[in-house]
């Protein structure tokens, strides 16, 4: 299965890719007599190595009787020519499609417009193609469509993302929800949340039903600006539309109001999801550690790594530590001794120094309080050749006549 689809995710010029590494020998394969078949015509330009020479050769090739234009040779000519940033002959391509009056797929000008935004960083060329697609007797799908506004909003380009939506109509494309999910996240990138919120009265009128993604955005702005509280006001609204919220929303409230050192209640909110359908993920439970962590509240955020453990997730290095820290900044010795020993378990080997101190930290909390022997389990479990020296100095006083 994992073969197929890497087959299938390859560029189709690689799929014909033969062992012949000549040029001349394809090159002059266009010079024969003989008639070429389109899957023989594919093989050749699929071939030639030099991009530099696959427009020259393509002249030759339309000079021939048996030339007939179809979408899979200039599919693989472009894909090869963009691949190496040749998009002056990608341009010198298209015009001559053009001027035959070629009719290509939407398919076709969608990898086209990735092209031009992804390996060429050039989006005004992705919306010029985009506008030019009734040109060549082919209407802009709303995939196409969608993916324009996406990349715009991914580059911050906000004040285009408005002009290239109201083109819509004159390109016949039909809005969907995900056009709206999208629109709602650039403004609330833009920072202008009142126009975001307008777009929930709009979407109804353009035949769109607001989903999970378009209010869980609207509440991660809310949140990220310190309105927590209007976010449970829009999470209550979006709940009466009976479209139910998902581990993704809950993220963003739990997250909200541990920043704002509202842990308990978020420690509630967690405990909430369960009941209601909605099981945690590991974002959740990270978001949640964090809060407890930054809070204080360490006996509390003990017990919820052993959750994370009994639903086989892993917090991070960094909690880690400053879990166990916290636990020997507040005596809890024989708790900060499984959490270590819990982290060694998980794979995280203890690092002695000036960083992360959170051995040496144990260390001097046992010395103060006398308990010389957790020290040394602790050291026998971290297999710490560094406190070797401080050990033969403090012994076991069990183990003394």
């Amino acid at each position: 299965m994992s073969r197929a689809v890497a087959r299938r995710s390859l560029p189709p010029f690689l799929r014909l890719r033969s062992a012949v590494c000549d040029d001349g020998y394809w090159i002059g394969r266009l010079d024969h007599k003989d008639w070429l078949s389109p899957n023989e015509l594919l093989k050749i330009f699929a071939n030639i190595r030099d991009p530099s020479l696959i427009t020259s050769s393509f002249k030759r090739a339309c000079d021939r009787r048996d030339y007939k234009p179809n979408e899979a040779l200039y599919s693989i000519m472009i894909d090869r020519l963009a691949s190496c940033r040749r998009f002056s002959d990608v341009e010198e391509l298209l015009a001559r499609a053009r001027a035959e009056r070629f009719r290509f797929s939407d398919e076709f000008f969608y990898r086209l417009i990735k092209m031009y935004g992804n390996v060429a960083n050039h989006p005004e060329k992705a919306i010029e193609t985009l506008f030019a697609m009734p040109g060549y007797n082919c209407w802009p799908s709303t995939k196409t469509f969608n993916y324009v506004l996406h990349m715009l909003v991914c580059k911050r380009q906000y004040e285009v993302v408005h002009e290239v939506y109201l083109s819509a109509s004159r390109l016949g494309v039909t809005l969907d929800t995900c056009c709206f999910n999208i629109l709602v996240k650039g403004l609330c990138q833009f920072g202008k949340f009142g126009d975001a919120i307008s777009l929930l009265y709009e979407m109804p009128k353009q035949g769109c039903v607001p989903n999970v993604t378009t209010y869980s955005t609207l509440m991660n702005f809310l949140c990220q600006h310190g309105q927590v509280d209007k976010a449970f006001e829009l999470c209550e609204r979006m709940q009466k539309e009976d479209i139910v919220a998902d581990a993704v929303v809950y993220n963003i409230l739990i997250a909200g109001l541990c920043r704002e050192q509202r842990v308990t209640e978020a420690f509630n909110l967690f405990k909430s999801m369960v009941p209601k359908g909605c099981y945690p993920n590991s974002g959740t439970y990270q978001v949640l550690l964090d809060g407890l962590l930054s809070s204080g509240k360490f006996v509390e955020a003990k017990g919820l790594v052993s959750m994370m453990r009994a639903e086989r997730m892993r917090p991070g290095f960094s909690s880690f530590k400053l879990l166990i820290d916290g636990l020997c900044s507040v005596n809890c010795l024989d708790d900060a001794h499984l959490v270590l020993k819990q982290m060694v378990e998980q794979g995280f080997v203890p690092r002695v120094d000036v960083q992360t101190p959170q051995i040496p930290g144990l260390m001097q909390t046992a010395e103060k309080l006398g308990h010389v022997s957790m020290l040394m389990n602790w050291c026998s479990v971290c297999k710490c050749q560094q406190e070797q020296p401080f050990l033969q100095t403090h012994k076991d006083p069990s183990k003394t006549k």
